[in-house]
């Protein structure tokens, strides 16, 4: 309703504005005509009403300019050439170009404005040919060229000033863009951090909890240390959950509290988790080990981590084999399992182990830390059962792979 009321009202405000302009071109443009008549002897009041009908067109100029500007010269010069009048007085016709040269392109501005100028100077040749009124006729051409040249002046500054305000709403656009897409990466990264840090350590303390309830009345011994081995886990997992959470409260704060990061230092580690977690893991490494950077050190303990986390989780009794190539200048990884993952489980025990890794948040994560590392990551079921990890990471960080 209120879209409606202001369309009804610019509807309404344009007539009202064009019969202003009308009425504003006849009584700036009375005083000149009466001027010109009393210096050629000619009676005022054809003058005067020969002008106030010539500025009727204009009432359609912003509709229809073009038709307005034909219609305005077509009265003069039927007036010149009826009435004993000293010389057009195209007062009109330079309001009706002005509107034109704004509201059209530049070229045809100026070829109408071109044509009403020779039509003037041509009838005003013919029909009063006096050599000593050479220059007033010539004189003509200011009335419609400068017209012309106004109203191009006005409209080229209107496509300024809206191409000035269309970059800077653009700019804006893309402010708002670039801080979503931001958004959106730290919101990711935020994930990632919180799956790689309480996944590894929960699947672990659900295997340990497992051995202990199994173990509880047959071996006390080993399901006691099953326990110490959930206290210690679980507090680790608090302890990264809680540097996780002080990182990204005070984000690169020199100052703020920060462990070292995780990296292939503590790859031993990390598999005597798994291993004492019921998980058979082997580790083999060829090559010269080499120092990485920090962001290949951290995604390459991070990508085994996950890899190793999801064969603990789905894989169910099965053994992994962790493999580190150390080339020239990259660090190829690769975690396999021989777990169940053939098409025969998905009927008996629900989706494959390759289905709900390959689908999963954690190879997506997997993905985008290698990704960001410069590096690059396949993964996929082995043809003889089993799941595959293989990874690329540069050893230097700059690489893109």
């Amino acid at each position: 309703m209120v879209n409606r009321l202001m369309e009804w009202q610019r509807a309404a405000r344009q007539p009202l504005g064009d019969l202003v302009v009308a009425v504003t071109c006849f009584v700036l443009a009375t005083p000149l005509a009466v001027v010109f008549a009393y210096a050629e002897h000619t009676p005022v009041p054809w003058s005067v009403i020969a002008l106030a009908i010539s500025c009727v067109p204009l009432i359609a100029r912003s509709r229809l300019p073009l038709t307005a500007v034909v219609m305005t010269a077509a009265l003069h010069l039927v007036q010149f050439a009826l009435f004993p009048l000293p010389r057009p007085m195209p007062a009109a016709t330079a309001v009706a170009l002005c509107t034109l040269a704004i509201r059209t392109d530049r070229r045809r501005a100026w070829r109408v404005g071109v044509c009403a100028a020779v039509a003037f100077i041509t009838a005003s040749l013919v029909l009063r040919p006096d050599v000593e009124k050479l220059p007033q006729a010539i004189a003509l051409i200011a009335w419609t060229l400068l017209a012309v040249a106004v109203g191009d002046a006005v409209r080229s500054r209107r496509e300024v000033l809206a191409a000035a305000v269309e970059r800077a709403e653009r700019a804006e656009r893309t402010k708002e863009d670039e801080a979503c897409r931001r958004v959106t990466a730290e919101r990711i990264r935020i994930a990632r951090e919180l799956h790689d840090v309480v996944a590894h350590h929960i699947t672990l303390v659900n295997a340990q909890a497992g051995v202990a309830h199994h173990l509880m009345r047959t071996d006390p011994e080993h399901a006691y240390q099953a326990l110490e081995r959930i206290r210690d886990t679980s507090r680790a997992a608090l302890d990264d959950l809680r540097a996780t959470v002080g990182l990204l409260r005070h984000g690169e704060d020199p100052v703020a509290p920060r462990e070292p990061e995780p990296g292939l230092a503590g790859l031993d580690g990390l598999l005597d988790s798994f291993r004492h977690s019921g998980l058979d893991v082997t580790l083999a490494r060829t090559g010269n080990p080499r120092e990485l950077s920090p962001i290949s050190d951290l995604t390459a303990f991070r990508i085994i981590q996950e890899a190793l986390t999801n064969t603990r989780k789905h894989a169910g009794p099965a053994s992994a084999r962790v493999r580190l190539d150390f080339r020239t200048d990259v660090l190829r990884i690769a975690v396999e399992d021989d777990g169940r993952s053939t098409a025969a489980n998905v009927s008996i025990d629900g989706p494959t182990h390759a289905t709900v890794i390959h689908n999963g948040h954690g190879v997506i994560g997997m993905r985008e830390r290698a990704k960001a590392a410069g590096g690059t990551l396949a993964a996929g079921p082995r043809p003889g059962g089993g799941f595959r990890i293989d990874a690329e990471l540069p050893l230097r960080a700059g690489r893109k792979g």
